[in-house]
């Protein structure tokens, strides 16, 4: 019997997964680099993968992967905005946002800059003690063009579903490409740079006094809680019940832009075997899981060491990149001195869950 798939059937695949939400982690499962952070002033990926929180001095927040889901719906994980220093009076040029954002190169079946544009529905459900109207962001940043929306949260404390619908862009292109080519921004609070405007009622050229018209202040008080889970964008004007993706494909979705290896209670953690160039360098290879979208940069934290051939281990001063491609970097360790030059070495990270190296290529 043959299978009927809706969205974009050219990329599914032999499990039958359809891949109809161009979303990557739309269901918060995947958080690699941590399940909570706290202080959180500015931008930054901070827990969920493929959510980046934009804040230009609006309130102090604790974001976390909550358990809190809307009851009976196949949801385990969603993403928790706690306000914990409050600025119940915005400057004009503040604003907070969670964003997310998508090559190009996926985008190129919605048809956008042809007659046959395909429309788009966001879907997601959401909960906040805050009630009253919340505003959202479609970005086409290639064309530099803008679709502004707004929901309701009408019961406070209550998981509801929202659904949001705009046509396709038919006047401008997607590039083909794998750079950033369209974001969604969820607003969350702005000043009047950002509110003094109209939402939109076509794509229109960007104008921040259209981005959050309406909008209420979730950080007005230190009370504010605001959750989401279960987003999903997909072509057409009828929001189908989210798809749900084997945790392994979910993960290695994530890791084309984003892939931390960290360390554990149980004992130290080796992340590369190599050699010493010389008495204070070990070069050691990394393969990546799966391709990454661009040559990472990457990052460190305190606790990684270096053991060698006879079991000396001693502890490094900072990590970084002697070669690197999409599959994988040179990792060079140094440390202060004790290596010997082309010695076999191991490059490792204590038993510290805080102990991680990570490799990104965030859009």
């Amino acid at each position: 019997m043959a299978i009927t798939r809706i969205g974009n059937p050219a990329i599914a695949d032999q499990r039958g997964v359809n891949f109809r939400n161009i979303i990557i982690n739309g269901g918060m499962d995947v958080a690699q680099r941590a399940t909570s952070t706290s202080s959180i002033t500015g931008n930054g990926y901070h827990t969920i993968d493929r959510f980046q929180t934009i804040n230009t001095s609006l309130g102090t927040w604790t974001q976390s992967q909550s358990t809190d889901v809307p009851s009976g719906q196949g949801f385990a994980k969603s993403l928790k905005m706690d306000c914990t220093t409050a600025d119940a009076s915005p400057a004009s040029s503040d604003l907070l946002q969670l964003r997310t954002a998508f090559e190009g190169q996926n985008l190129q079946y919605l048809n956008f800059g042809t007659s046959s544009a395909k429309s788009l529905t966001l879907s997601f459900w959401v909960k906040s003690n805050k009630t009253g109207t919340y505003t959202m962001v479609f970005f086409h940043r290639d064309a530099t063009k803008q679709f502004s929306k707004s929901y309701t949260i009408s019961s406070a404390n209550t998981w509801e579903k929202k659904t949001i619908t705009v046509v396709g862009n038919t006047a401008n292109g997607i590039d083909n490409d794998n750079a950033k080519s369209f974001d969604i921004w969820f607003n969350l609070g702005a000043g009047t740079n950002f509110t003094s405007g109209s939402l939109s009622s076509s794509w229109e050229a960007e104008t921040e006094a259209n981005y959050a018209v309406g909008q209420v202040n979730l950080a007005d008080s230190t009370s504010n809680e605001w959750y989401i889970t279960g987003v999903q964008l997909e072509t057409g004007q009828v929001a189908s019940d989210f798809e749900f993706l084997p945790q392994d494909v979910n993960l290695e979705r994530c890791q084309r832009y984003y892939y931390q290896i960290t360390g554990n209670t149980s004992g130290s953690t080796s992340f590369g075997t190599g050699f010493s160039n010389s008495g204070t360098q070990n070069y050691a290879n990394i393969f990546f899981p799966t391709m990454m979208r661009a040559i990472p940069s990457i990052t460190s934290s305190s606790g990684l060491q270096v053991t060698d051939a006879n079991s000396y281990t001693i502890n490094a001063t900072g990590a970084s990149v002697s070669q690197g491609h999409l599959n994988g970097m040179n990792v060079v360790l140094a440390v202060s001195s004790g290596l010997t030059t082309l010695r076999p070495g191991i490059n490792r990270m204590t038993n510290l869950t805080s102990s991680h190296i990570a490799f990104s290529s965030e859009l």
